[in-house]
């Protein structure tokens, strides 16, 4: 390729942005950078084309069955274009080819010569390019300019080929995913339509940890230009001119064409987990009103993007705080994924259909901790998408028998400690979002009262051994990791004030006391969590660093982990060891940019590392502060975590696991100056306050579950020096403790802060 085509290339992949934005104009969505972060990011957030909570999420990936697997922005090549990005869960890769024919593909590694090669293709960075909604790159072995686009249920493609004889879009239905979720294909069929339309399905098996997730992918695939052949392959053996091919594991087809230089070809795609038949409704309902025109689709699903980023409107001069920003509110809604087709009908747990009449369902990995982050988040800003993760639980409830900590694919998969989704669906009910209380208890109660099982339709719900941590008071090592007391002590809390606001009093308070059994995993004297086995005696190897007998932390680090009760663990320790422990752990986390990898992924190892801002158990640190009478700390370490852990380039975007928005959720929070200590599960929800990044914030609220218009959040003489709030008013009311209630959001206001560059040790009292 010539310098001329590359020029050319590039220009036309800009083409669509610069016409649809001036200069000096900005919007939310060109704020955000689609890239950071993807050198060290999951399989459901790479740079990827989709609506928020997207089914389709349509991209390039290039790796193989590897942890983190997916897209690595540091590979320098594709090896196709898949549609399914969810949590244990891929499906229908498609790919145009000009090169020699080859139907594998092998590592991105291998010689680019040849069948055995395999179809990837490297790619010119110079020409990849991505925004919310769009992707685009060339194809540089097939000199193929490649550019994708989504609705929620469908994607579209457009290649611009080279003048060939033989061109080739190839649809394969078995390729690597993340780590070991590899899925198998058991069962599957590509049938011929006609010679622009294929439809099919692939009866997919989620890899050997995650066996639980089965689920049957059905595709409608439909061309802009007739093809004059199709092919296939199966398990190695290629069939010419076929009207449908059927088998299992490696399994595809490819369609043949006779292309002119510069021609476009317009590759439309519709799915479902129910029918062909769903999925073509889901495609006539989404992409036949937009005529299957691939610049109407993506400028639609930009002005998706721009309207939910553009509900926080943000004042301040710097533009890369402003990146972070708008990245990290698009990543908060770009990790899970909506799995009902467009009129209602979605397959539950145990592959039945179902008919929802009314919102949504979603589904995605853990809940684990996203109280503090996403819940708190999607409920200021998007409240009926906390409308629908109620309406979801609720008919996982209804027809298989429990809610999910982490439904991937509507499943149970049992994924991470604790049943968190009770935290979610209870203060949903306490902000006023949902009305149904009753129900919401009916169905959180039982994730507290009944031993967690192994659900017949696969995976695993509730909370595992909770007759033991009933009986015992807490969790003893030899049943399980000692962070499941903590974890499920925290629930025990959030059912409890659900049952206080529905007037159950004998339940609450049985509830509430219960959830003070955190306390009996506490060394009375070391005054950390330790573990113990049932007859009582504390672990003799007992090792503070060591995450031996911890879910992806350490002792100290869960030492901070008792979210529904920090005055309680304050007065355990004392104000002193509080503080003075907290603060080591902060000057000694610096250093490493507030990230501990060594426990991301391993057991049984032993390092010096105190916060760990690149996993959940650790969110809530800088802000417990504002319990132990020392806010200004909250204020500076909140403040050098957005600066420092959080980057705004491919290789630094976050230093740790993003996990489907997680990360993403914090730093937003946190940029506006809260964070929801408790999950917003109390009686009354309350949010914790802290240094704002930015001068001026305008939250436009949703008028159909709030009364407010707008919150404004001002920070007057902000600078990156002047980082302690001086004075605090809420409505003109001077504030005397360092947080405020969530209706006062609610009901619509402003927060004024006063800061300045030096703390103001007498501002709040607590």
């Amino acid at each position: 390729m010539n310098i001329k085509q590359v020029a050319r290339y590039t220009f036309l992949s800009l083409t669509l942005f610069t016409t649809l934005v001036s200069a000096g104009t900005k919007e939310p969505v060109d704020y955000v950078d689609m890239f950071i972060g993807t050198s060290n990011s999951r399989w459901m957030l790479g740079p990827y084309a989709q609506e928020p909570f997207g089914m389709v999420q349509l991209g390039p990936d290039n790796q193989g069955n590897v942890w983190m697997g997916g897209y690595e922005y540091a590979i320098n090549s594709v090896s196709g274009f898949s549609h399914l990005h969810a949590w244990t869960m891929g499906g229908l890769m498609i790919m145009p080819t000009t090169a020699d024919l080859a139907l594998s593909n092998p590592s991105v590694d291998s010689p680019y010569k040849g069948a055995n090669a395999g179809y990837h293709s490297r790619i010119l960075k110079e020409t990849e390019k991505a925004s919310p909604g769009y992707y685009s790159v060339y194809l540089y072995d097939h000199e193929v300019k490649a550019e994708l686009s989504a609705t929620t249920r469908c994607g579209i493609h457009r290649y611009t080929f080279p003048e060939r004889k033989e061109s080739r879009i190839l649809i394969d239905l078995l390729f690597p995913t993340e780590w070991d979720y590899g899925f198998s294909v058991k069962d599957a069929c590509i049938t011929k339509v006609s010679n622009t339309e294929l439809e099919g399905y692939a009866d997919c098996q989620s890899g050997p940890w995650s066996s639980w997730n089965k689920y049957k992918l059905h595709f409608i695939v439909r061309f802009s230009k007739p093809f004059s052949q199709l092919n296939g392959w199966n398990e190695g053996e290629e069939k010419e001119n076929i009207q449908a091919i059927a088998g299992k594991n490696d399994i595809g087809v490819y369609a043949l064409y006779n292309t002119e230089e510069g021609e476009s070809i317009t590759v439309s795609t519709g799915l479902s987990l129910v029918s062909i038949e769903q999925a073509r409704l889901n495609m006539e309902t989404e992409l036949a009103p937009l005529q299957y025109d691939f610049d109407r689709v993506a400028s639609q699903t930009r002005n998706k993007w721009n309207e939910l980023l553009g509900k926080i409107e943000i004042e301040g001069e710097n533009e890369v705080d402003k990146t972070k920003f708008y990245t990290n509110l698009y990543r908060a809604y770009a990790g899970k994924q909506t799995w009902n087709d467009v009129n209602g009908q979605y397959c539950d747990a145990c592959e039945n259909v179902q008919q929802l009449d009314h919102g949504n369902m979603y589904g995605g990995d853990a809940f684990w901790n996203s109280f503090w982050n996403l819940n708190g988040l999607w409920s200021i800003l998007s409240p009926r998408i906390v409308d629908d993760w109620v309406t979801t639980q609720l008919e996982m409830f209804k027809h298989t028998g429990w809610t999910s900590k982490g439904p991937a694919g509507l499943e149970y998969s049992g994924i991470m400690e604790g049943s968190h989704e009770t935290a979610l669906l209870v203060a949903a009910y306490q902000k006023g979002i949902r009305k149904d209380g009753e129900e919401i208890y009916k169905a959180v109660v039982k994730n507290v009262t009944e031993p967690g099982i192994n659900h017949p339709c696969g995976g695993n719900c509730g909370n595992p051994l909770l007759d033991v941590y009933i009986k015992q008071g807490y969790m003893p090592m030899e049943k399980g990791v000692v962070s499941k007391t903590l974890d499920y002590a925290y629930d025990d809390w959030c059912v409890s004030q659900l049952a206080f606001a529905l007037g159950k009093k004998k339940e609450g308070k049985a509830l509430l006391a219960r959830s003070m059994n955190y306390k009996n995993v506490f060394h009375p004297e070391k005054k950390f969590v330790m573990r113990r086995d049932s007859l009582g005696n504390w672990d003799a190897d007992f090792d503070v660093f060591s995450n031996k007998g911890f879910i992806e932390g350490n002792s100290w680090q869960y030492s901070w982990y008792v979210p529904h009760d920090v005055p309680g663990l304050v007065g355990f320790l004392g104000k002193d060891l509080f503080n003075s422990r907290l603060e080591e752990g902060f000057i000694k986390s610096e250093k490493h940019k507030f990230a501990a990898h060594v426990f991301d992924r391993t057991t049984g190892q032993s390092a010096e590392f105190y916060i760990n801002q690149g996993n959940e158990v650790n969110l809530c640190t800088p802000f417990l502060f504002n319990y132990s009478g020392k806010p200004w700390l909250a204020q500076k370490w909140s403040r050098a975590i957005l600066d420092s852990f959080y980057g705004s380039t491919p290789y630094h975007g976050w230093e740790g696991d993003e996990d489907e928005g997680q990360m993403g959720g914090w730093y937003v929070m946190s940029a506006l100056g809260f964070f929801e200590m408790n999950g917003g599960a109390s009686l009354q929800p309350e949010l914790e306050l802290t240094s704002p990044l930015f001068n001026k914030v305008t939250i436009h609220l949703d008028p159909d579950y709030y009364k407010g218009k707008t919150f404004t959040i001002e920070a007057r003489n902000n600078s990156k020096e002047n980082i302690y709030i001086q004075k605090a008013y809420l409505n003109g009311k001077e504030l005397k403790h360092p947080r405020i209630p969530f209706a006062a959001i609610a009901a619509g206001g402003e927060l004024v802060l006063e800061m300045g560059d030096q703390p103001a040790y007498g501002c709040f009292k607590d």
